[in-house]
């Protein structure tokens, strides 16, 4: 049996569905990990223990592929360190200095397939400063698809995760091999979610603050993972430099995401937050524009908050 773990967003779905198509697989279960947390969790340890093979997609846990036994592809954009597992095949162009919008294209590059999953991917993760880049905007328009078609795809896909809903993320890379992309736009489980998401998120944005043309939320929304969608909304649409948001109860736990702008990118070293967050024992992975972190509740919070605020103007 060959397994995938992927990430729980678009780019992870549409990264998996497209390593299913380049290499026709039939037999392989797809899991992702328990939402909002980079770890894996004693169900996927189990799978991987009856696992012909393993790939890994757009999820940074090197720290996690170093303790497997099975031969494994890693393909990931995210910064992270070298493997040292001899078994795992590290694909990385971060660890060359290049970087990558998305894990898609990066699964497009290693294996040659190009199609609108792979322009969804991007969209997913950088959103509108896509359609800026070639590749997408051909790959879209070579399937129909207009850039607020798009947008709506990702909003659809992502509705999974975001509801907290494991075993339909895993099931969407079903939906998306089985269902042309432009079918997807009326798929109803999809839209019925979507809709009722955007209002959360609309009424988390509504208590946002500002501080030097940085935007701070807090909110509390156990039955939704909005945090991510709340700071690319401030980022992408309000225009501000960066946001730090902070659920402060997700299921049990906080949950704090910092996006930053690709200008601030230039001026704040992600990775170097990354590295200090995970000294304080949180569970923190990210990339050039982005982290997020799921720590316990209370001091911790406040640590990770004082960390990121240093690299504040």
């Amino acid at each position: 049996m060959h397994l995938i773990v992927h990430h729980w967003d678009t780019d992870g779905i549409t990264s998996a569905a497209l390593l299913v198509s380049a290499l026709k697989l039939e037999d392989f279960t797809n899991l992702t990990a328990p939402i909002g947390e980079f770890r894996f969790d004693g169900r996927i340890w189990e799978a991987i223990e009856r696992a012909k093979k393993l790939y890994v997609l757009d999820f940074n846990v090197p720290h996690e592929v170093e303790k497997v036994k099975v031969p494994t592809l890693f393909i990931d954009h995210h910064t992270q360190p070298k493997i040292k597992n001899p078994l795992v095949e590290q694909v990385n162009p971060s660890l060359e200095g290049e970087y990558y919008p998305s894990n898609s294209l990066v699964v497009s590059e290693y294996f040659g397939i190009w199609n609108a999953w792979s322009a969804l991917g991007v969209v997913g993760d950088i959103g509108e400063k896509a359609f800026e880049i070639e590749t997408v905007s051909e790959l879209l328009k070579r399937e129909g698809l207009t850039p607020g078609d798009a947008i709506r795809l990702v909003e659809l896909i992502d509705s999974n995760y975001i509801a907290m809903d494991r075993e339909a993320v895993e099931e969407a890379v079903g939906v998306l091999l089985n269902h042309d992309v432009r079918e997807l736009l009326e798929y109803e489980p999809w839209v019925k979610q979507a809709t009722t998401i955007k209002e959360a998120i609309e009424s988390a944005v509504s208590g946002v603050e500002e501080k030097n043309g940085f935007a701070f939320v807090e909110f509390e929304s156990p039955p939704f993972n909005i945090i991510s969608k709340v700071a690319r909304k401030l980022v992408w649409e309000m225009g501000y430099w960066g946001a730090v948001v902070v659920n402060r109860n997700f299921h049990g736990k906080a949950q704090i995401y910092f996006r930053i702008s690709p200008e601030e990118a230039e001026r704040i070293d992600m990775g170097e937050v990354i590295a200090r967050l995970k000294e304080l024992g949180t569970n923190t992975g990210g990339k050039r524009e982005v982290l997020g972190c799921v720590c316990e509740r209370g001091g911790k919070v406040e640590e990770a908050l004082r960390i990121i605020e240093e690299y504040l103007r």
